[in-house]
């Protein structure tokens, strides 16, 4: 991978709980350490939609789940609203974050934030492009009649699919990938999990095994 220096390279899902404690866990210790500002996180989309299809919630809530008792401080929400408002798919919201990047990694970091948050904390329905752009209209850093525009000429689309056609190689192992200007490549950082029976009807037991691993990947980014 091509990572710019100052830059943490974020390959994930946005439904994805592993992904959701990682970014979490790297945003809250950049604030602790100082680095807001000098390491930025390049969001680019593992669709696991696009290798599975629609999304599959009996298996994202036993994740989330599992990981909600190693993780606590994440906050993660069971979904509230009606079953039918639940999002198959979040490849538009994906395409917006990539769209914000036109604005700057801070605009494109800031939506992929608020649109996780939408989902485990408030389960609104982020696959939908009214829902999407109301999330943007909170966000300072975020031009939402620029974003309209993107989102409604499909601007940002080739982007998502660029991913995926790397994601489908060895380069990506899953949800979430990190990689680093010197070319290290982290999948899952920080955790390990195995399934007490069959995936989305058993459930996981996860353990942290490197609590420490935020900030060295924060330190080595920025240099």
């Amino acid at each position: 991978m091509n990572v710019a220096a100052g830059t943490i390279q974020v390959w994930s899902d946005l439904l994805c709980p592993f992904a959701h404690v990682a970014i979490h866990r790297l945003r809250t210790t950049r604030a602790e350490l100082g680095l807001d500002g000098v390491v930025r996180l390049d969001h680019h989309t593992f669709a696991l939609e696009l290798f599975n299809g629609p999304h599959s919630r009996p298996g994202t809530d036993s994740e989330a789940v599992g990981l909600g008792q190693l993780a606590p401080e994440v906050g993660f929400r069971l979904w509230t609203q009606p079953d039918w408002t639940y999002p198959s798919t979040v490849l538009l919201a994906a395409e917006a974050v990539h769209a914000a990047k036109a604005q700057g990694l801070q605009a494109s970091e800031d939506l992929d934030a608020a649109i996780r948050r939408a989902f485990w904390f408030d389960s609104r329905p982020i696959g939908h492009r009214q829902t999407i752009l109301e999330i943007a209209a909170g966000l300072e850093s975020v031009d939402t009649t620029e974003l309209t525009t993107a989102l409604d000429s499909g601007r940002a689309r080739p982007e998502v699919m660029g991913d995926h056609a790397i994601a489908v190689t060895d380069a990506v192992q899953g949800s979430p990938h990190l990689f680093l200007p010197d070319g290290t490549g982290i999948h899952n950082p920080g955790i390990e999990v195995h399934w007490e029976g069959p995936w989305a009807s058993g459930y996981p037991i996860a353990r942290s095994i490197d609590p420490a691993w935020p900030e060295k990947l924060l330190r080595a980014a920025a240099g």
